[in-house]
């Protein structure tokens, strides 16, 4: 199968989908789409993509598919070769790593987004910080890492669900997790401190997918330091040209 990924290394689910491909030799064309840009609103993406958001993908020219957690389960059954632990052919398996993927959709990720977007990211967009959204997104993040480390992982191995390698819930919710990394390190540290399991976790998650995970993520550190930089700018009221 011939296989293009329509992503943006900025985007935490599409790192996920990159980083299963890579991890497992999937070989696949990267796409970029510069959200950025807005490259993303484009007519020619939205032939690929209605919801205009990334990732997607287009296997043999013909069969498109978004939404990162739709992708990650056709990647993982579809192509040979991909390794079992990231979405056993067990039923019962599959099934609690589905309820992991879904129960992210409304806390790591909202949280995530609400704590980045409203204490860093907002002014790039032309919008004011909003302490009040940021608050409330932190709650929701913190009660979301606490329901991590007294939940899902529970068990004997360092991964989701007890078990013993990574599935596609650690690849994605770890993913999301990093995105933290765009935020004042004062914040970052007041919002993973308090969870050693969790932070063990991440750690356990990355090394477990080297050198991809690394490669990957070098994006999210090279937009650090640009959004750095934009911000000293726009506060010391340099003109932007684009």
């Amino acid at each position: 199968m011939k296989l293009k990924v329509f992503a943006d290394r900025g985007s935490q689910p599409s790192r996920a989908v990159l980083i299963l491909c890579k991890a497992n030799g999937i070989e696949f064309e990267e796409v970029q789409i510069q959200l950025a840009k807005g490259e993303h609103k484009s007519p020619e993406y939205e032939a690929i993509n209605p919801m205009k958001q990334v990732p997607a993908i287009e296997v043999d020219g013909k069969f498109r598919l978004f939404e990162s957690h739709a992708i990650l389960r056709f990647l993982a059954t579809a192509f040979p070769g991909i390794a079992e632990h990231w979405y056993p052919a067990d039923v019962f398996k599959r099934a609690q790593i589905d309820s992991a993927l879904d129960w992210h959709h409304s806390t790591i990720r909202r949280g995530s987004v609400g704590v980045v977007l409203n204490t860093t990211l907002a002014p790039l967009f032309g919008r004011p910080l909003d302490p009040q959204a940021a608050a409330e997104a932190e709650k929701l993040l913190s009660a979301s890492l606490a329901k991590i480390e007294s939940f899902w992982l529970k068990g004997d191995g360092p991964f989701l669900l007890g078990n013993s390698e990574p599935s596609i819930a650690d690849l994605s919710l770890v993913c999301e997790i990093m995105q933290l990394e765009l935020v004042d390190e004062k914040l970052q540290k007041r919002i993973l401190d308090p969870y050693e399991k969790v932070r063990k976790w991440v750690e356990d998650t990355k090394k477990a997918i080297q050198p991809h995970f690394d490669e990957i993520h070098a994006a999210v550190f090279q937009n650090k330091e640009m959004i750095k930089k934009a911000l000293a700018g726009a506060g010391s009221g340099e003109t932007k040209t684009s």
